[in-house]
């Protein structure tokens, strides 16, 4: 069985499997194209929407991201299998999520700028200590909700609780999850109205499009926090920004965006107490080569594969 292996990511695989390593920026060779099964890690749209055009014998693409949107999308055939990288990512993901919801709990974006003109933020030191505010710059006692509670979730809800945090997730269906009570989404407002950060890991899908509107952030108590480590498909930008400078957000942070790079003159730049990153949480899947060693020999057995989104 010959295997396609991106560039962009150094695996190291075992069986009888030919692996072959390819050029994400150019069309795969003619002697390749008999592939059987490609893995994914980077591909643009575009790269995927010709290759999918390409391969006649193809059985399955392995994406190694958490969610694979991208490929769903690319118009391959039918009977192809499309599996995710779901789980690859929980570990790193879930620590770049704790980073950012203690940069906008501590506010760390506005003390990186009063280093960068070189003041003492005496003000905020102020604010922080006062009795009226400390809920506001602390993890303890916080009510945190996770709206997409899968296995990134999982990872980090304890870690939030051991900071003190109370923790609650969003789902499609409700139920407890790891020892965490979680909400369907039909009761999202009731569960918004008592959430002091908001966190979201959802999938971009048709159903999530947009979800993040200004309703869901007017649902949010004045002064909460939203973090968004998720898709950027999933925000109305508008809405986030406008949240912001109403000041009904106390702060965001987000790690993805509708427009990759973001542009140098898209507003959300200048959005005033939102911190941004681009798009780093999951760059770094552990354990790929041995989720692709696992399907491939699945595949070969006719057996179920792992993470399979498509045919679902």
């Amino acid at each position: 069985m010959k295997i396609l292996i991106p560039d962009t990511i150094d695996l190291q695989l075992s069986g009888d499997a030919e692996a072959v390593v390819y050029d994400i920026t150019r069309e795969i060779p003619e002697e390749h194209r008999d592939a059987e099964v490609l893995v994914v890690w980077h591909n643009s749209g575009a790269w995927l929407e010709k290759a999918a055009g390409q391969l006649p014998r193809l059985r399955l693409v392995q994406a190694l991201a958490s969610g694979a949107d991208v490929v769903l999308r690319s118009g391959f055939a039918p009977e192809v299998r499309i599996c995710s990288g779901r789980s690859l990512h929980d570990g790193p993901v879930a620590e770049h999520t704790l980073a950012l919801i203690l940069a906008v709990v501590r506010r760390l974006d506005r003390l990186r700028d009063a280093q960068r003109d070189h003041r003492w933020d005496e003000a905020y030191n102020e604010e922080q200590s006062a009795s009226g505010t400390r809920a506001q710059f602390t993890l303890s006692g916080a009510r945190v909700t996770i709206w997409g509670f899968g296995s990134i979730a999982t990872t980090l809800a304890p870690v939030l609780r051991r900071l003190g945090a109370e923790v609650r997730g969003i789902a499609r269906s409700a139920g407890d999850r790891a020892g965490f009570p979680v909400h369907a989404d039909a009761d999202a407002d009731a569960v918004l109205a008592d959430t002091d950060i908001l966190v979201s890991l959802l999938p971009a899908t048709d159903s999530t499009a947009d979800l993040f509107d200004s309703a869901v952030f007017a649902a949010l108590p004045e002064g909460a926090a939203f973090v968004n480590v998720g898709r950027g498909a999933t925000v109305d930008e508008v809405a986030l920004a406008d949240a912001l400078r109403s000041g009904h957000l106390r702060a965001a942070a987000i790690d993805v965006a509708k427009a990759e790079p973001l542009p140098s003159d898209d507003p959300l730049w200048s959005a005033p107490n939102l911190f941004i990153t681009p798009h780093v949480a999951g760059n770094r899947p552990v354990g790929a080569s041995g989720l692709i060693d696992d399907n491939v020999a699945r595949l070969a057995a006719e057996e179920p594969l792992v993470n399979q989104v498509r045919p679902a």
